[in-house]
């Protein structure tokens, strides 16, 4: 679409923290120009939230939202369907104020990750987490006791 609209490139929110990942978007970024200015000024996540408080952004401690196909197991297709499904997921939980979470995506099983601490909550909020996340379209809902782990499907 870039290219179509004689747009000269795409910018990225990737960081020096991001190049240590797995990311397998990395090559097609750099196949198609997209730019990563936070990594070209060398800032890391850490240093972009400080320099994010210190100008009062609502955002400066944001969880971290890696792309929703990062839910999906390698080799299995991403279709804008699963990343629906995966997305109001996540939003109901959030919506219970679960704050760092994601919700795995292993065909008809949803595997929910978050943090030990919130752990209880998820327990709370059960049945009605159940019963959201299989009218949209799960038949298993699964919480994985091992807890939130970023990177976790590379």
């Amino acid at each position: 679409m870039a290219i179509r609209d004689g747009i000269a490139f795409v910018l990225d929110g990737c960081n020096v923290d991001d190049l240590g990942d797995h990311r397998p978007g990395r090559a097609a970024a750099a196949e198609h120009r997209e730019r990563s200015p936070l990594i070209e000024a060398e800032l890391t996540k850490a240093e972009i939230r400080e320099l994010s408080k210190a100008r009062g952004l609502p955002t400066w401690d944001k969880p971290a939202m890696a792309c929703l196909s990062s839910r999906i197991p390698y080799g299995t297709p991403v279709t804008i369907e699963s990343l629906d499904q995966i997305g109001a997921a996540e939003a109901f939980l959030r919506g219970l104020g679960i704050r760092q979470l994601r919700v795995r995506h292993h065909d008809d099983v949803a595997r929910i990750e978050v943090e030990p601490e919130n752990l209880d909550a998820v327990m709370q909020h059960r049945e009605r987490i159940v019963r959201r996340l299989k009218n949209l379209g799960y038949k298993y809902v699964a919480l994985d006791l091992a807890g939130f782990r970023s990177g976790n499907m590379n």
